[in-house]
């Protein structure tokens, strides 16, 4: 099988679903019956060709970004102008199966284009799906006509989630959305051998900086711990546009010595932080499935998070659920869980055994029987919880 897969980001370009996008090729990597182009892209100029595995090549297209983490429109579409040379280039040059867009669009409108010519599969990531990303409202209103000509025309239409379905569900109704959840590679995330709770308490988040994932109020919780004579400590991993006004309140809290903002980090470095914290804590408004939270779990840490998707899937007696974002209700849920440490002991390893569940190598075969079932002329949409 030979396909083409797109993604206009890739690490470390971007976010979760690069990360998530290089984590399944790694698991076709060396597969006899797998042969893999990529189009995706770097910050520079020109074409970059990487060998990524002897089946696998990415075909990186140069972009002038101000921002790793941030995509403006006119980089987005910078990147969908160039990348349609290089799309249409491959197509002609070898013969496909299959092709796979990570992101309806921009990604998936070069896979749109030609459908008449490939078949592809669509992956939904979260900022593709209207009403995911308030600051995009307006270009939700106006490109849902052509969202829906490219969800349409899919031979299947994956989410990451079951939460992240139920809103795409909620723009296109009619339409069949399967579900292929996230992985975490649970050998190299993984607890400390010798982990147990003293002060300070130490929190962490690891998330890009922007405003829905509300940063801030995991600031305002140190406060709050602070009133209840609760010794924290916060990490912060992770760059973005918020960065200087995160900064800024931690300084007017009264707490920069005690929140430690790591910016963007190597992902070689990303285990060692996980394993010297003791509970991770996310706010976001809206989430696919969050890759930091899978590889925090499989790090041993209970987890506080808001209710956003993703969460029903991941957190059963291994973290709270906070119903009311704010910082008394995660204030609350914190100290009920440090209270008791056999409390903290079973919801620490109940995180590990529930990462188990969520294999990059489940994953990748959950798409294998996707692309078999399409090229098969199965029904429509061939996902899997």
């Amino acid at each position: 099988m030979r396909l083409l897969m797109s993604n206009y980001e890739f690490p470390p370009i971007g976010g979760g679903a690069g990360r998530a996008h290089a984590n399944l090729i790694r698991c076709f990597a060396g597969n006899p019956e797998l042969i893999i182009d990529v189009v995706t892209s770097h910050c520079g100029q020109g074409l970059e060709v990487e060998q990524f595995a002897d089946n696998i090549i990415l075909y990186k297209v140069g972009i002038r970004k101000r921002d790793l983490h941030h995509w403006r429109r006119t980089e987005a579409v910078e990147w969908l102008c160039k990348a349609g040379a290089h799309y249409r280039r491959l197509l002609k040059t070898h013969r496909y199966d299959l092709a796979h867009a990570f992101f309806a669009f921009p990604t998936g409108w070069l896979c749109w284009r030609t459908s008449a010519d490939l078949p592809y599969v669509l992956s939904l990531r979260g900022s593709d799906v209207p009403g995911y990303n308030e600051c995009l409202g307006v270009d939700y209103r106006l490109l849902s006509p052509l969202f829906k000509n490219i969800w349409g025309r899919a031979s299947a239409v994956i989410a990451n989630s079951n939460g992240l379905a139920a809103l795409a569900l909620r723009f296109m109704p009619d339409l069949e959305i399967g579900v292929i959840p996230n992985g975490v590679c649970t050998d190299t995330f993984h607890p400390a051998p010798d982990r147990k709770l003293a002060a300070p308490l130490r929190l962490l988040t690891v998330c890009r900086l922007t405003g829905r994932k509300r940063v801030h109020l995991i600031i305002e919780t140190l406060a709050e711990l602070a009133r209840r004579k609760l010794d924290a400590q916060l990490d912060i991993v992770g760059g973005g546009s918020m960065q200087p006004q995160l900064t800024a309140l931690a300084a007017q809290l009264g707490l920069s010595s005690c929140v430690n903002f790591h910016g963007a980090v190597p992902a070689e470095r990303l285990p060692a932080l996980y394993r010297e914290s003791d509970v991770f804590l996310m706010a976001s408004t809206h989430e696919g499935m969050s890759n930091a939270m899978l590889e925090a779990m499989a790090s041993g840490l209970p987890i506080v998070t808001t209710r956003c998707e993703g969460v029903d899937e991941l957190i059963t007696d291994n973290g709270l659920i906070v119903e009311v974002a704010g910082p008394k209700a995660f204030a609350d849920a914190l100290c009920s869980i440090v209270a008791n440490p056999a409390n903290y002991n079973a919801m620490s390893a109940a995180a590990r055994r529930r990462s188990e569940e969520f294999t990059w190598g489940r994953t990748a075969d959950l798409y294998l029987r996707c692309y078999s079932n399409v090229l098969q002329g199965r029904p429509r949409i061939a996902g899997g919880n």
